[in-house]
């Protein structure tokens, strides 16, 4: 039974979050609603790991939502479960560029998906936001990362150390 309700929520999540792994996140803010699976603060530091962790973010959350439920089967089910739809979807959309790259129609429900991701993307860094920044230190090491991002160009592999140990050291 959970391996199926799994396999279906991250089917849906795989369907719908079109844009790439950050756009998972408000499905996850409901999945943690509807299921006891894990809290939004688990969420927020599942984001955490899965950022700063080699390969696909949206991927990493499935598999560690997945085997936090049910170990190891429901991270295999959960990340099958994501991936499926977007398999799918990528070979019918191939099959339909290749015969309709031509059409002006097209091309407009094309570019027409992209108001929607950055919606999506804006209101997953919104609930971010509003779980992680809750007391002055978060909010600084926020304000500090964002300018040295922007005016210390480091590599961003540099950035994700850092933040890394100073929220262990502060215990963040």
């Amino acid at each position: 039974m959970i391996y199926g309700l799994l396999f279906w929520e991250f089917f849906k999540i795989g369907l719908f979050a079109l844009g790439g792994g950050l756009v998972t996140v408000p499905f996850l803010f409901n999945l943690a609603a509807k299921y006891p699976w894990f809290s939004a603060q688990e969420l927020v530091d599942m984001i955490a790991v899965a950022e700063s962790s080699p390969g696909p973010i949206g991927i990493n959350m499935a598999t560690y939502a997945g085997f936090k439920t049910s170990g190891v089967l429901g991270g295999l089910t959960a990340t099958f479960g994501l991936i499926f739809p977007s398999v799918v979807i990528v070979i019918i959309i191939a099959k339909l560029l290749n015969r309709y790259r031509g059409s002006d129609s097209f091309m407009n429900v094309m570019y027409a998906v992209h108001p929607a991701v950055i919606a999506m993307i804006l209101f997953a860094g919104i609930e971010l936001g509003r779980i992680v920044l809750i007391n002055p230190i978060t909010i600084f090491m926020t304000i500090i990362f964002w300018g040295a991002i922007h005016f210390i160009k480091l590599h961003p592999v540099v950035y994700i150390i850092l933040g890394g140990i100073i929220g262990i050291i502060l215990k963040l």
